[in-house]
């Protein structure tokens, strides 16, 4: 059976996450959130569906900036509810707002959504999915799994053969500090 590296590439959505953001570390704490979010939103449908709509998550959820995201009220909440372009669920949207806010929380305390995740890692997913479900919504193991395999805090996004596990490598994500 072929994988995400064999299918990925030369696919007009899949290829270029695949090929330039799948896997590799991300330093800006918006673009972690909007990993999260897209996940979330994966939860029961295709990743293509998600990356299909990514332009109209993005329009929709302001670039996903974390500060105007977690200030978002029952107005907003609505017009998300009434946007067609997005994944209009409740649970989702709710959680997403939720998430920001956690991640402003996270932000006041460590300096970054990202200094938060350093200083847990390295942890194995299990424990990684219980402390996610502690602070977030809508974070089982399989979101918490591809929100860290895609930001580079887990291995396993891509094969040793891929062409672009040696960029990914060059790139040294925290997974490889594991292996010190």
């Amino acid at each position: 059976m072929a994988d995400y590296c064999d299918l990925a590439p030369t696919h007009p959505f899949h290829g270029p996450y695949h090929d330039s953001e799948y896997g590799f570390p991300v330093a800006d704490d918006d673009v972690l959130f909007e990993r999260l979010i897209l996940e979330i939103n994966q939860a029961g449908l295709s990743w293509l569906t998600v990356l299909k709509k990514r332009e109209a998550f993005q329009a929709a959820f302001e670039g996903f900036e974390v500060a105007r995201v977690a200030a978002y009220g029952e107005a907003e909440r609505e017009r998300l509810l009434n946007d067609a372009g997005i994944i209009r669920n409740r649970r989702k949207i709710d959680a997403a707002i939720h998430d920001a806010r956690v991640v402003r929380e996270l932000q006041e305390a460590f300096g970054s959504f990202k200094a938060w995740l350093d200083y847990h890692h390295p942890l194995p997913l299990a424990e990684w999915v219980k402390l996610f479900r502690q602070i977030f919504r809508f974070t089982g193991p399989e979101i918490v799994n591809e929100f860290l395999m895609s930001t580079g805090y887990l291995p396993g996004a891509h094969r040793e053969d891929c062409p672009v596990q040696s960029r990914i490598l060059a790139a040294a994500p925290p997974w490889m500090d594991s292996f010190d």
